[in-house]
This record gives C-alpha cells, structure tokens and sequence, in this order.
C-alpha cells in the first residue's frame, strides 16, 4: 500500500483547503462542494499519470496524429452522501468511468462506539477494473474498510485507489492494517494527527456531508 499526501508540498491545494476548513467560508455550501469537486478533479489528473494507455491515430483538419489515451477502465466508487461532489470532481475527468454508489453509516451502540452499516450498493462488478473508492473525510476508515471488502467479495479489482480530502493519521494506520496486502494507493489532500473521542478528525473541518447539503 502506498500513501500519497498531496497536500504535504505547498501547491494549489493549500487555498482550496484553506477555504473548506475556515469556517467564515465553508457555510456557503456551493463554494464548498465546488472545492470538493476540484480537489477530485486534481486528484484524478495524478491518478491518471499511473494508468494505462494506448496509441490511437486520429484525423486533424490538417493531417493525422497518434495520441497516446487511457486503456483502462475505471469505475469511480463514491459513499453517500459526503461523497458525491468528490464523486463528480473525479467522473467529470474519467468521463467514460461507471459508477457505484454505497450508503453507509454509523450505527452507534453508545456515545463513542459505533458499527459500519451499509443499506445499500448499487453499480457494475470491479473485476479486472481500476476501483476510485472515493470518501472526503478518512477518520477511522471503518466505512472505506468494509465498503473494499463488500465490492471485492465477488469480483476483484486490479487496482484501488482510495480518494479523500482529509484523512485521520489512525484511519491510514487502520488501511495499514487491514488491507496491507492489498493492491492499492491511498490520495488525500491533509494529514491530520488526531480523532476525538467520537472519532471525528480534528482538526478537519466538520461533517463533510451537512457542510455540502445541509444538516441531517
């Protein structure tokens, strides 16, 4: 497993994230699904520097050309609801790119302990396909554990790539450890050091999924 901290060297990223951290700017929630969005879009274009590609010969106004495109193919996985503008940054650049949605949640037992539930997924098989499993907020990465193994139980994707915005340092030891022998790379745009005691990132930048469509 490999982990990719886009956000460690300065770039682009720091002013969008800047953005959906300060609370004086979050709250307008287009302002801040577009800066998921474009933080999918960013992530894309470097996910796709490690796809495959193939020549094809095409016809200019003017003579003919080969380009070198992408071969494979890619079905972008987003967990709902938080999910969907990352989903959309990441399908507007993989426009040929299927689609499977996954509504997971947390089922709490008490004030700090929960379990993973998923009522619903819906999309194509992985088998032989390059897996976008895409969720902005890895806290714990309970969900993005059990969503892996859900969708690799039948068919088994040739490679995933796991797509947040912020990620929790004890949700990628929790990757480490449970899908370490697996085929995969894990994009975030921030690496923050702690979770509080209900296993929210801190200091992140509040709940993903109300900041983008409102309280539940």
């Amino acid at each position: 497993m490999e982990i990719i901290d886009l956000g460690s060297k300065n770039s682009l990223i720091g002013n969008i994230m800047l953005q959906l951290r300060d609370v004086s700017v979050q709250n307008n929630k287009s302002i801040f699904r577009a800066n998921i969005e474009k933080l999918g879009q960013i992530i894309a274009y470097e996910i796709s520097k490690t796809l495959n590609f193939e020549e094809k010969e095409i016809i200019t106004p003017l003579g003919s050309k080969t380009m070198s495109v992408i071969s494979s193919k890619i079905v972008v996985a987003s967990i709902m609801r938080a999910g969907l503008p990352l989903h959309n940054g990441l399908l507007s650049y993989f426009t040929e790119a299927e689609s499977i949605f996954i509504a997971a949640y947390r089922q709490y037992s008490s004030e700090t302990n929960f379990d993973i539930q998923t009522d619903y997924i819906s999309g194509p098989e992985v088998n032989g396909k390059i897996l976008l499993l895409a969720d902005p907020m890895l806290a714990t990465a309970a969900s993005i554990v059990k969503t892996y193994h859900q969708l690799s139980q039948k068919s088994k994707p040739l490679y995933t790539h796991i797509v947040s915005v912020i990620s929790a340092q004890q949700g990628l030891d929790n990757l480490i450890k449970n899908l370490a022998d697996e085929d995969i790379t894990v994009w975030t745009c921030a690496v923050d050091a702690e979770l509080n005691r209900h296993g929210y990132i801190v200091p992140g930048l509040g709940d993903a999924g109300d900041l983008a469509f409102g309280a539940k």
